[in-house]
């Protein structure tokens, strides 16, 4: 509450958001493709190096596909320059973090699993059949999700982040925003940068970039950057290969370009890059391992759910996970009910690894043609992408699970896109129009190798033995069952004595024990995409300061899935012709039916079963959609610029690659069919939005608002439960389930009226702001207010089947990783120093956030409590910038925080909301993905 108290009063002082930006270039780009190229618009002779960024700059960009001054754009867009990126110490996109307060970018379980929010909303990055909600584009080329954008880009002109949904101008859809990377092109004078970094963690960053003719028509690009550095997290189990450090960075990237002018009219611009990362990531520390219990007895219910009436929790002094994991031989989780995240120590499997290599080329053609009345472009690319995906997931040095290292775990994405825009004016400048079209062909291929460890089958049954009774005397982890005599014995009672019922129990605990090394190898997901569209975007000019812009697009989108399994795990059909029977039988009570699913659930989770390498998945849709987007503007006076828009979004629907929803929340009782594949489908996600905003410029100030409103529907959520990822479209039911949607019953919630509600509502406002008292000072600050809420009543699909169980605590809540408060501001001073061409730099910059939930289940466990981000860095230059020392620091304050807070797979069920709402024990362990420690630094850098 305090922090919350604070941001709003810094917002008020402050009144805003940045627009940070370029300078404008003394000749404005006289069209879109001469600003997205990062080169002046007239001659070769007239092009000039890259400008410095100048306090109170107005920047241009191309977020409409018009070259035009950011002031002058009637959308909520901000523009990040070079130099402002390069001050802030960003390499990649979550630099923009820190700049663009409703921006939030955070990876995950590795770096190819990034994630993009924009005021609230975004798409969790860990299953690569989910497309970003929020789009990544660089150099006017698609990229396939959100993870691309965390390499290394080599030398930036801007970048643009569009808030709300885009298709009418872009060639991919994005239902709630995009990020427009403009990387420096060609110029036709000698010049380029190089740049040393050497900091704290032993890191060492080289960058070098260059440029100049080759003839009087044709200019070259060349960057190159090459990044090595330490890992955040110590590994305290090295051996077998298993890497010392963690999270270290080993990467270099290169991209050449070629700009050909044959004549003022027409220009062709190529570019080709390669970028290689052979790094370990990503390590992951407990956060939360306590266990929760409800003191107080409570009476079933009516419909078989149970409610904590009181809502009464308490914790226990141990957690009978922990100690299973600490008899198996665990150094973390640390013993007790307490973590200690922050140690940045980590527990490997000796011999496994999060070293995966990543793999990412391309090149685009980039065609722009001036036919006098009108202006043709034409960008043409193909990207392969290839992310290893190898790793110790259980993240901890007992062997749970793994993914090896051997070639067999990996996501590939293949991508040809073509994309035709044709734009002109015509009644005396009074329409500016604007039409274009889309094709892309994306090929994803997704192979798994997931096994349950060595040591799995014996942890596994020494939880259900610990359900019985968390006394360690019934337990021997090396005993089939991990059964000592004397728990036999209790096990044989609690099931009605010596008979068929307890001898069958018995039997499955022993074979569940002998769950070892078995799993997917080389499993293989598959899904191709084919997407083509038609768009148009026309300004009206019905007057000298009022203006209506109409867009519209057609979509059509249709996705091929298929998949083929190689799974050595023949004891799942075993346990599933001897148990699954007896939870048909009418004589087996109801508590033990509970505990033999519970075998059967641990023996096959997510479907892992030898059965299923007799099948061949294959599914298969296609979807058309109209969007469109309507935006009246207004200047009253030369320096305001208002304006009211409503736009409609669309993200295609597709298929979650994983195995666990076969067959619904019972298909691991049962063999899976063929005809289960249809259940991996999900529906395409789709937003309403609705914005007022304003735009005021005058000398040495600038002021942005704008107020949203965006509804979406069949919004996709991905969510791992802590043993398998969930994906369901949340969609809001037209009349009430009576706390169907917030029980623990899976077969309650059904929408009996129409599923067609919004199942998420994000709504707030956002400032912006730029000062500049003098020349050489620039301050910009930032404030969004997000709420960015699940509606209540709530189901799993259009269709209105009932919301996940495990989601129960969704409905009226605040989504994950949607702070409601961020503020954020730089002060950038440049003085110079006596007559020499010497000048000093003195920039801060930081980002408040107020308290927020990680998790996508809303676990309290999960959250992240406010905190504020400082960067900071002091320098010296020299005339026009030919020499520059540096000295830095990110994080100064060294916060520790986390970027993703998640269940430790396999350890553990339910939380301590869990337990508030229905009782019972909550024994869930819970680990986090920990953001960045302080780092430090020296930069020495030439611009020439």
């Amino acid at each position: 509450m305090r922090t919350s108290a604070y941001l709003l009063s810094v917002a008020a002082i402050a009144i805003s958001a940045p627009a940070f930006a370029q300078t404008a270039p003394t000749t404005e780009p006289t069209t879109q493709a001469d600003a997205q190229a990062g080169t002046q618009a007239t001659t070769p002779a007239e092009v000039t190096p890259a400008p410095v960024e100048e306090a109170g700059a107005d920047i241009v960009v191309t977020a409409t596909r018009r070259a035009d001054r950011l002031s002058n754009v009637p959308i909520a867009v901000s523009a990040v320059g070079q130099a402002s990126l390069q001050n802030s110490g960003g390499s990649d996109i979550r630099a923009i973090n820190q700049l663009a307060p409703s921006l939030l970018i955070s990876s995950t379980g590795s770096e190819s699993n990034a994630s993009a929010r924009i005021r609230g909303v975004g798409t969790v990055g860990d299953n690569p059949g989910l497309e970003s909600s929020v789009a990544v584009f660089i150099d006017g080329v698609y990229r396939s999700r959100t993870g691309v954008g965390l390499n290394e880009l080599g030398e930036i002109d801007r970048v643009e982040v569009l808030r709300g949904p885009q298709g009418t101008l872009f060639g991919r859809n994005a239902s709630a925003g995009l990020i427009n990377i403009i990387t420096r092109g060609p110029e036709f004078k000698f010049g380029g940068n190089a740049e040393g970094t050497y900091g704290n963690y032993d890191q060492k960053r080289l960058a070098l970039g260059l440029t100049g003719p080759i003839t009087d028509s044709l200019a070259f690009r060349v960057d190159g950057v090459y990044v090595n550095r330490d890992g955040f997290y110590k590994n305290v189990t090295p051996g077998g290969g298993s890497e010392a450090r963690v999270n270290d960075r080993d990467r270099y990237f290169v991209r050449g370009q070629l700009l050909f002018k044959p004549s003022a009219d027409l220009s062709f611009r190529l570019i080709g890059d390669y970028s290689h990362r052979k790094e370990s990531c990503c390590g992951a520390t407990y956060y939360s391992q306590a266990q929760t219990f409800d003191p107080t007895a409570n009476a079933a219910q009516a419909n078989g759910s149970s409610v904590n009436t009181d809502g009464a929790v308490a914790y226990s002094d141990a957690n009978p996970i922990v100690d299973i994991l600490r008899r198996a031989g665990a150094v973390y989780p640390l013993a007790g009910s307490t973590a200690n995240p922050f140690n940045r120590e980590v527990a490997l499997t000796p011999g496994q690894t999060y070293r995966n290599t990543t793999v990412d080329y391309g090149g685009s053609l980039q065609a722009d043609w001036n036919l006098g009345g009108a202006t043709l472009t034409s960008i043409t690319a193909y990207r392969e992408y290839k992310s290893g995906n190898a790793g110790d997931v259980d993240y901890t040095n007992v062997d749970l699970t793994h993914r090896a290292a051997d070639g067999n775990a990996y996501r590939q994405f293949r991508t040809f896109t073509q994309e035709a825009r044709l734009q002109g004016s015509a009644f005396d400048g009074k329409l500016d129009w604007l039409v274009g079209g889309f094709y892309s062909n994306e090929r994803l291929r997704v192979v798994d190798n997931a096994v349950f460890g060595s040591q799995y089958g014996s942890f596994a049954a020494c939880r259900l033995v610990a359900n019985i009774s968390p006394n360690p005397v019934l337990q021997n982890n090396a005993a089939p069952g991990c059964l000592s005599p004397t728990g036999r014995a209790t096990i044989t009672g609690a099931f009605g004595g010596a008979g068929p019922l307890a001898s069958a129990v018995l039997a499955g605990l022993d074979r569940l024990s002998t769950v070892n090394n078995v799993g997917d190898n080389g499993s293989v997901y598959r899904q191709k995409s084919e997407n083509f569209a038609f768009f148009t975007h026309n300004i009206f000019r019905i007057t000298d300061t009022l203006s209506l812009t109409l867009g519209a697009r057609y979509t059509h989108e249709a996705k091929d899935f298929g998949a083929n399994f190689n799974n050595t795990n023949t004891i799942c059909p075993v346990q599933q012709a001897n148990l699954s029977p007896l939870l048909a039988s009418a004589t087996v009570p109801a508590a033990a039916k509970t505990y033999i699913g519970g075998i059967l659930t641990l023996t096959c989770t997510g479907n892992s079963s030898s059965s299923l390498n007799a099948l061949n998945l294959q599914n298969n849709f296609g979807e058309g959609k109209v969007t469109g987007t309507a935006v009246l503007s207004w200047k009253p006076i030369p320096s305001l610029l208002t304006y009211a828009s409503y736009a409609r979004g669309y993200k295609a629907g597709g298929y979650n690659l994983d195995r666990s929803p076969l067959g619904g929340a019972t298909g691991v009782f049962s063999p899976r069919t063929n005809a289960d594949a249809s259940a991996l489908k999900f529906d395409a996600e789709t937003v309403n939005s609705y914005e007022l905003g304003a735009k005021f410029k005058t000398r040495g100030f600038t002021l942005n608002v704008a107020a949203f409103r965006s509804e979406f529907q069949n919004f996709q959520l991905n969510t791992f439960n802590g043993s398998v990822f969930v994906v369901q479209n949340i969609q809001g039911c037209s009349t009430s389930l009576n706390g169907g949607d917030t029980d623990n019953l899976a077969a309650t919630g059904q929408c009996t009226g129409r599923a067609n509600k919004p199942g998420v509502i994000s709504q707030g406002v956002e400032l912006e702001a730029t000062m500049t008292p003098i020349r050489q000072l620039q301050v910009t600050a930032g404030y969004t207010y997000a709420d960015t809420k699940f509606a209540r009543n709530l189901v799993g699909n259009s269709a209105g089947a009932p919301l996940d169980p495990a989601l129960f605590l969704l409905p009226g809540s605040q989504m994950s990783n949607a702070p409601k408060h961020v503020v954020t501001s730089s002060v950038a001073w440049t003085p110079e120093l006596g007559s020499n061409g010497l000048s000093g730099l003195v920039y801060v910059d930081s980002r408040l956030t107020s308290d927020y939930n990680t998790g996508s289940d809303l676990a309290r466990e999960k959250k992240q409590d406010g905190f504020a981000l400082v960067n900071a860095r002091i320098g010296l230059r020299g005339r026009d910038q030919l020499w520059a020392i540096e000295l830095w620091s990110q994080n100064v304050f060294n916060k520790q925080y986390i970027q993703v807070a998640f269940n430790s797979p396999f350890q553990g069920a339910g939380s301590s909301a869990n337990v508030a709402a229905f009782g019972g024990t909550g024994n869930a362990l819970y680990s986090a993905y920990l953001a960045e420690p302080r780092t430090y630094g020296l930069t020495l850098r030439s611009r020439f």
